[in-house]
């Protein structure tokens, strides 16, 4: 794929060491038309999926698609409402999928997206797949992890190296797909980006295994599809036990 000046990216995922399947998924798209990328530029997607093996990967893919539509397809508002509407409207159409497969029941997936236009960044999330900002200062996660395990965190109960190891570490307080309600996390003003500053999404396969400061390395050292790769080779040599998914956009 070509893309327009601007970024440098890439996207790589992997099944990891002790899985069968990949209910991971990410996309990129980007505007055709100069018209439409004035005003919509690029998006970025990721989603980790749950709920066994088909339902994990139905539930991913059903975010991604329904996501990225809504965001293409709005002509009202800007991309922060676009990201709104796609994160509640993604929630509702895993529900009903999942009401008309009943084998399916539990599915559901985290999901974290990033807008490009021009030099703002507009993101969203549920769950606990990351998205940071790293440049010459070093790296800061703009997410927060929607899990047990955050949430202990963020009451001052845990220190962040435990919760690694932690037994309960897994469980999610929110997912696209479960619970009556969901709504996106999103920060009222887009980040404003600076050439060389460097966007990294990811599911917790990678950053489980692999710390922000070596994150921050490879994607600042390397460019962005050799980072990927170099990325997900570290996590798999420490075990790999989940799905690894990491996209990596630089303003050049």
């Amino acid at each position: 794929m070509k893309f327009r000046p601007g970024i440098a990216y890439a996207g790589l995922t992997d099944v990891g060491c002790e899985r069968e399947n990949n209910e991971d998924r990410f996309a990129y798209w980007e505007a055709a038309s100069d018209e439409l990328f004035a005003r919509k530029g690029r998006l970025l997607l990721i989603a980790d999926g749950m709920g066994g093996y088909e339902g994990g990967q139905e539930a991913s893919r059903i975010a991604i698609e329904t996501i990225e539509h809504v965001y293409v397809e709005a002509s009202e508002g800007d991309p922060h409402d676009w990201l709104d509407q796609g994160f509640s409207i993604a929630h509702r159409s895993i529900q009903d999928y999942a009401s008309r497969h009943p084998e399916f029941h539990g599915m559901g997936t985290t999901c974290v997206t990033a807008a490009i236009l021009r030099d703002k960044v507009y993101y969203a999330h549920v769950g606990d797949s990351r998205l940071y900002l790293a440049d010459s200062s070093g790296i800061r996660r703009l997410t927060r992890d929607h899990s047990y395990v955050g949430r202990l965190i963020e009451n001052g109960l845990l220190q962040p190296g435990e919760a690694e190891t932690h037994p309960q570490r897994h469980i999610l307080t929110a997912a696209l797909g479960a619970g009556q309600s969901v709504s996106a996390e999103l920060p009222e003003q887009p980040l404003t980006a600076t050439p060389g500053s460097t966007l990294i999404l990811c599911t917790d396969g990678l950053w489980s295994q692999v710390s922000d400061d070596e994150i921050c390395k490879q994607a600042l050292d390397l460019d962005p599809q050799r980072a990927c790769q170099s990325l997900i080779d570290i996590a798999k040599a420490r075990g790999g036990p989940d799905n690894i998914t990491i996209q990596i956009a630089r303003f050049v």
